[in-house]
C-alpha cells in the first residue's frame, strides 16, 4: 500500500474505520420511512430520550425497594410517560426501561391522526398537518414532528376553515348555510 498523503492521514483521523456506524442504519431508515420523519435529528433526539428514561430507570432500580424517594420518583417516571402515551400501564419500573424511539414515533401528530381515522396514511397526514389543515385546541399545527399527549388526543381536529373538514360535514348531512360563508 502506497504511504498516505499529509491531507488523506488527516482526513482519516476523524474517521474510525474499526467502529463505523453502518449496522443501524437499516433499522433507522425503516423507522424514518414507516412513520414519515423527514428530519433524522427527531428520531436522534427520540433515542436520546429513550436513553435518558432507560438511564434513569436503571438508577432508581440501584436503590432499595421501600426507599421513599425511589417509590416517588418511579410513580412520577411512569406517570409521565403514562401521560405522554409512551407506556401502557403505571404498574413497573420494568415498562419505563423498555420503551424505544418508536414509541415516542406513535405520539407524533400525522400518526395519531391516522390512528383517529382522520387520514388513512402517514404520508397524507403529514401532507394535512404541513397545510396547516389541522389544530390541536384553539392552535393550528403545521409541525409535524409535533408530540400529542394523551389529554390531547381529544383536541385534534380540522381547522374551520378546512375543505377536509367541510367535506366530512357535506357527507354526513352536517354541513350548516352559515359555514358556506
Amino acid at each position: 500500500m502506497r504511504q498516505l498523503k499529509h491531507h488523506e492521514q488527516k482526513l482519516l483521523r476523524k474517521v474510525s474505520l474499526y467502529s463505523w456506524k453502518g449496522d443501524e442504519n437499516i433499522r433507522t431508515a425503516k423507522i424514518l420511512r414507516r412513520y414519515h420523519i423527514q428530519n433524522r435529528e427527531d428520531y436522534v433526539a427520540y433515542s436520546k430520550i429513550c436513553g435518558q428514561v432507560t438511564k434513569l430507570s436503571a438508577k432508581l432500580k440501584t436503590l432499595k425497594a421501600d426507599d421513599p424517594f425511589r417509590i416517588a420518583m418511579t410513580e412520577q417516571l411512569l406517570d409521565k410517560l403514562f401521560d405522554m402515551g409512551i407506556v401502557t400501564t403505571k404498574k413497573s419500573l420494568q415498562k419505563a426501561e423498555e420503551i424505544t424511539a418508536s414509541a415516542l414515533c406513535r405520539r407524533r401528530l400525522p400518526v395519531v391522526m391516522v390512528r383517529m381515522k382522520m387520514a388513512e396514511t402517514v404520508r397524507t397526514a403529514v401532507t394535512l398537518v404541513e397545510q396547516g389543515q389541522v389544530r390541536v385546541g384553539p392552535h393550528v399545527v403545521t409541525d409535524p414532528a409535533f408530540l400529542i399527549s394523551r389529554s390531547m388526543e381529544d383536541f385534534v381536529t380540522w381547522v374551520d376553515s378546512s375543505k377536509v373538514r367541510k367535506t366530512v360535514a357535506k357527507y354526513n348531512d352536517k354541513l350548516d348555510d352559515f359555514d358556506l360563508l
